[in-house]
Parts: structure tokens; C-alpha cells; sequence
């Protein structure tokens, strides 16, 4: 039943993107297009996060990487197919790098607050070497100009066509993802987090699981990453540092982990009330984002996406 209910959320979700472009300017297309961007980053945290148990505090050094990578593939003359080419780079290296890192941390034994830990010097450590290695990465500003997205040999620019690709993409990651956790796979990581002893005497290798996890996980963040700076026509150190880490696990607590689409959800409701709330005071939103947080951890401690389920429950309760 539950599952069900995620899927009737997840059409409904894709009606709504359908016909917001009928209603919508094209500012708050654009609006919703890069909340979109920073949902299916949110997705990518909650498949490894929501699935494993684990958190990983620094999977910002996944967005950026793609990004960067992204953006120096696109603006080296003489490629060809250079936005192609940008994107599987933008997905390789932070699936490569995700690859080495899980290899001795999830390898190693390390769970729990310490891979945290470990993850989270890691974005502290991504974030100061592209500020100190001006020369590739432009530094403190970044790097302006990064080339549009050309699929095919067309130029994919302007507020809808730009969200049309955003909201396709987003739906597809999620469709993957969702039969990925649907699988025989997806009921291991399950086992292996809920006791990965047992899982381990059952057979099943778990850190090798845990660490593919982790790679496809990075990987989604750095397509999203890259997607993100070819839209967005720019690169900076924001976007691999320890904020945005921060930012996207309130995503994805607020939306709902383990849910896939909870994470979208929250992203689009936490970047559009920090957009009214600045404007009318900028210093007022991280006291209200924090009291929010607060207030969902003890209201609904599996996010928005529960809140449905259980008036849902509540109601079957009373009419019983």
C-alpha cells in the first residue's frame, strides 16, 4: 500500500510539472527549474542515505565535482560533442572518486558518525583546493560563461526548453532509482543496514554493495551538477562546499528519506520560502529554516511525504 501511494504521488507529481508551464512566467519557471536541479541532487543523497542508513555529510564534493568537470570539458575548444562528453565526465569522476573513498571507508569497517565525519572533511577538502587552484578553477569567483547544454547539435537554452530537460531527467532518475530499490538489490542494502552481520553470514558482500551504492549515488550527484552549471552558466566554490552539504541533507529530512520523491518535494519547498523570506528579510531565514527543521523532527520525523500517510491512517482508524 505504501508503495502504491509513493506511486500515485510520483504521477501526480509529473501532472503537475506538465501543466505548471501553461500557468507560469517565465521567472518562476526558471525558479522551479533549479529547485528541480537541487531535488534531483537531494535524490541522489537519499538513494545512498535513505537505502543504507549511512549519511554521508560531504556529498556536495559529488554536485561540485560534476560541475567543474563540466564546465572545464565544455570550454576546452576543438571537442567533439563537447556538452555530451561533459556530462559523462561530470558523471565518471565523482563516481570515480566516490569509488576510491568507499573502497577504504566501507571497506575498511567504517559505518555510522565516523563515515560522517570522514565525509565531511572530504567537502572541507574539496572546497579548498578548488579555492587555492585558481588557475584551473578561478578561484573565490569561479568561472563565468560555462557553454550552454547542445544535444544533438542543438542548443538547449531559454527558461522552457531548459525546464522540459530538468523535469524529464528528474522523472527518469527517479523511475530508475525507484525499480533499483524495488529490486532483489534494493531488499539486500535494506538487510545489510538494518544488520549487516547477519547479511554478511547470509552470503552477501557487504561493502561491496555499500560501496556501488555509494558510486551510483555520486554519480546522479554529478550528472545533477553538471546538468546545473550548463543551465546556470556558471561555477563556483558554493557549489562543492560544506553549505550546500548541509543544505541538501535538510532536503532530504524535510522531504522524507527513503522516499525517493520526498527529497524533490523538499527541495522545491525550502528553496522557494528562502526565496520569499530573503526578500523581505534576509537575515530572518536561517532562524526560520532551523525552527522548521526542529518542528518537523518532532511532528513528522519521516518528512512531509508521512504526513499524507498517516491522516490517511487516522481516517481509516475513525471510520473503522
Amino acid at each position: 500500500m505504501k508503495h502504491r501511494g509513493r506511486l500515485v504521488a510520483l504521477a501526480a507529481g509529473t501532472c503537475v510539472l506538465s501543466i505548471y508551464p501553461a500557468f507560469a512566467d517565465e521567472y518562476h519557471l526558471t525558479v522551479l527549474r533549479d529547485a528541480l536541479l537541487f531535488g534531483l541532487f537531494a535524490v541522489s543523497l537519499d538513494f545512498f542515505w535513505g537505502s543504507t542508513g549511512i549519511l554521508s555529510f560531504g556529498h556536495a564534493t559529488f554536485f561540485g565535482l560534476g560541475g567543474y568537470v563540466m564546465t572545464l570539458v565544455t570550454m576546452t575548444s576543438g571537442l567533439p560533442a563537447p556538452s555530451v562528453l561533459g556530462l559523462f565526465a561530470a558523471v565518471g569522476a565523482p563516481a570515480a572518486l566516490a569509488a576510491i573513498v568507499g573502497y577504504f571507508l566501507l571497506f575498511g569497517g567504517v559505518r555510522g558518525s565516523f563515515f560522517t565525519i570522514v565525509t565531511l572533511a572530504l567537502s572541507v577538502i574539496a572546497q579548498q583546493l578548488v579555492i587555492s587552484w585558481s588557475s584551473v578553477t578561478g578561484g573565490d569567483t569561479g568561472l563565468l560563461g560555462v557553454p550552454p547544454l547542445a544535444l544533438g547539435g542543438y542548443e538547449i537554452s531559454g527558461a522552457m526548453a531548459t525546464y522540459i530537460v530538468v523535469a524529464v531527467t528528474l522523472i527518469v532518475v527517479l523511475l530508475a532509482l525507484r525499480a533499483l530499490e524495488q529490486s532483489r538489490w534494493g531488499k539486500i542494502l535494506i538487510a545489510i543496514g538494518d544488520n549487516e552481520v547477519r547479511a554478511a553470514a547470509l552470503g552477501h558482500n557487504a561493502p561491496a554493495r555499500l560501496t556501488l551504492t555509494f558510486v551510483i549515488s555520486a554519480a546522479v550527484a554529478g550528472f545533477a551538477g553538471g546538468l546545473y552549471v550548463a543551465i546556470a552558466g556558471v561555477v563556483a566554490p558554493d557549489l562543492i562546499g560544506l553549505l550546500l552539504s548541509t543544505e541538501v541533507i535538510v532536503w532530504v529530512a524535510i522531504g522524507g528519506r527513503g522516499t525517493l520523491l520526498g527529497p524533490v518535494v523538499g527541495a522545491v519547498l525550502v528553496q522557494r520560502a528562502q526565496q520569499e523570506i530573503s526578500s523581505m528579510n534576509p537575515s530572518l531565514w536561517p532562524l526560520i529554516l532551523g525552527c522548521t527543521f526542529v518542528i518537523i523532527v518532532f511532528v513528522a520525523p519521516d518528512g512531509v511525504m508521512s504526513i499524507a500517510e498517516r491522516s490517511r491512517m487516522l481516517l481509516r482508524r475513525r471510520s473503522a
